[in-house]
């Protein structure tokens, strides 16, 4: 017997500081001692000594069912910690609806199985967390609540940030060490001192995480005076991330609180970066580059060695931004992360194994007893299959859902949607001409048609959009398809740019012009593409239909095969699709949304490839 995948592919051209526990100040083995604390100098396991060696991987973004694989090859490596992020957007996509029991959003599952693979939780819980995620993790409707804003001490947001925390505290809170879990410690935040300084609202979230924790907390800043003044709080660890000997440096230099001093941490060290669209965005790798690799293993000795400090390396898996769920930054443009978040790490995007894998594996196993690091698993057999064809389904025009109709354009968020497309239409009453200006800027990519006719395309990852030009006559109808191609994720007050995590908001802002008239009178479809369409193509004259109108979105689709023998095993199931005529779109397998493709990147075939 033989199961079908359908592939589908949507193408688209002042509180009061809280006292904690003092840490403890020297070893002792009593049965009172914490679970997990630390004195002056070193983090103490059940009153043992304990180098933490981490790596962040992210449940959130790796098939659920592929977590025991990745996490049994961090162990493999020598790592006995891993931190992770968790995405308070995809925990709660709308205000009150929580997704913790779907198996993706299962995190106390996730440090379940660390724990059954020999290894400690660090929670990195936000609300915010960066992370090259959409909107540094927070959701979408909280930019439609009045008042509301982010990364401050605002009633409404920390009123929000609350009950998020306090709702996933009440799935891991069982899973601390304290009562015998995995989970050492808990962030507070991420990376405040590079965005402000507002240290009430650290506070704040100190102690709602202290009120629902019993571990410690800390914070992770950046290795340099203004980061760690910003970020720091008393009554949390204050640690840093990047290279460690400027940062070690710059934590003993620049903090001087006892209550944030304590063993030195590297949180993030990075094993290389993110990719981001382009022609000119080449994939991050070392392969090619051993100068990097040596560094790595230079400062993993230093670490480890010089220094006994802890590391976690950021990241040891970095797996794949599903969906719509990659962030972007905004440098005078918009420049959007891909859908892979392979980082160059040493376990790459599919799960396997890599030559600096094994590098860092080699170094760190110089600080561990022989015998003591476990076997590396066998990365799991890709599935081949056949070259199939993939034909044109429905127009994406032809699935619009309810229209709302406003003098003037509305947001996507005003609409309440999240993430995805929307179509705004205009039917002009009287003769106009000019270039198209939609609303303040471009957020971020808009298509411009003039009775079904493309007229070209305004793009904001260009520091210069393209200028389209239209000529419209009483009756024509202007279409502006608007694509959202991920919020902004992080802005530092170290760079030139505008703050534009402050302003997430997608769509149009503000009104449409055309030769510098405002066009008022607007039709608008949200297109979130979470339902997929059922057009059937035996309907009479249908595809041929659909064949004469490629210039505006198409679904394609087509299937493929696979023996009952291999889906026995889910695993058998691992593979990679390449769209090599594709040009941008979405695809989907069986309805999960894996991705972006898009012809704009510079490494044939990478990018262009989505993992599943």
């Amino acid at each position: 017997m033989n199961a079908i995948f359908t592939v589908l592919l949507c193408l688209m051209l002042g509180p009061a500081i809280l006292a904690l526990p003092s840490p403890s100040s020297t070893k002792t083995t009593t049965a009172s001692l914490p679970a997990f604390t630390y004195n002056a100098s070193t983090f103490l396991l059940h009153g043992e000594p304990f180098q933490i060696i981490g790596g962040q991987m992210d449940p959130q973004r790796i098939p659920y069912q592929y977590w025991r694989d990745r996490l049994a090859k961090a162990r493999a490596m020598g790592l006995n910690t891993i931190f992770s992020y968790v995405f308070w957007d995809w925990m709660e996509p709308k205000q009150g609806q929580w997704t913790g029991n779907q198996p993706e959003n299962d995190i106390a599952a996730y440090f379940k199985i660390a724990q059954e693979e020999d290894l400690q939780v660090v929670l990195r819980p936000g609300p915010y967390i960066c992370g090259e995620h959409e909107w540094g993790g927070f959701p979408a409707w909280l930019s439609e609540v009045p008042g509301l804003v982010v990364r401050a001490y605002n009633e409404p947001y920390l009123k929000a940030s609350r009950s998020y925390l306090e709702r996933l505290a009440q799935e891991l809170r069982p899973l601390q060490v304290t009562s015998g879990g995995p989970l050492l410690m808990v962030q507070v935040e991420n990376e405040y001192g590079s965005f402000g300084d507002d240290h009430q609202y650290i506070a704040a979230l100190r102690d709602i995480l202290r009120q629902n924790f019993d571990v410690p907390l800390y914070t992770n800043d950046g290795g340099v005076d203004w980061t760690l003044e910003g970020g720091s709080i008393p009554g949390a660890l204050a640690e840093v991330d990047g290279d460690p000997s400027s940062g070690f440096n710059a934590r003993m230099l620049y903090i001087n609180d006892t209550s944030e001093l304590g063993p030195l941490l590297d949180g993030e060290y990075y094993t290389w970066a993110p990719d981001q669209w382009g022609s000119h965005n080449p994939h991050n790798t070392t392969v090619g580059n051993p100068k990097d690799v040596q560094q790595f293993v230079k400062d993993i000795d230093y670490v480890l060695g010089n220094m006994s400090a802890s590391i976690s390396f950021y990241m040891v898996h970095g797996g794949t931004n599903f969906g719509f769920g990659n962030g972007a930054l905004w440098q005078n443009r918009t420049t959007v992360f891909t859908s892979s978040y392979d980082y160059g790490a040493p376990i790459d995007e599919s799960g396997r194994t890599t030559e600096l894998y094994h590098t860092m594996r080699d170094t760190i196993s110089k600080y561990f007893a022989i015998g003591s690091i476990p076997e590396i698993p066998s990365d799991l057999p890709r599935m081949s299959i056949s070259e199939f064809e993939m034909k044109p389904l429905v127009p994406l025009f032809d699935t619009l859902g309810e229209k709302v109709t406003s003098s003037s354009p509305m947001t996507m968020e005003a609409l309440g949607q999240s993430y995805g497309f929307i179509l705004y239409e205009h039917t002009a009453n009287s003769t106009v001409a000019g270039t198209v200006q939609p609303g303040d800027r471009p957020r971020d990519r808009v298509i411009v048609y003039v009775n079904g006719v493309r007229q070209g395309v305004i793009d904001s990852q260009y520091q210069h959009p393209l200028n389209v030009s239209v000529s419209l006559e009483p009756g024509d109808k202007l279409q502006l398809f608007v694509e959202n191609l991920g919020r902004v994720d992080y802005y530092s007050r170290g760079n030139p740019y505008a703050d534009y995590l402050r302003q997430p908001y997608k769509g149009i802002v503000g009104e449409v012009t055309v030769g510098g008239q405002c066009l008022q009178g607007w039709d608008m479809y949200a297109l979130p593409v979470d339902q997929l369409p059922t057009v059937k193509l035996q309907e009479p004259g249908y595809a041929s239909g659909v064949q004469q109108r490629q210039e505006i979105p198409l679904y394609y689709y087509g299937s493929f095969n696979v023996s009952a023998s291999v889906t026995d095993d889910p695993a058998m199931l691992d593979t990679y699709l390449a769209v090599p005529n594709g040009i941008k779109g979405n695809v989907f397998v069986n309805g999960f949304n894996l991705g972006r493709y898009w012809l704009v990147v510079s490494i044939v075939g990478r990018d262009q490839c989505l993992n599943y």
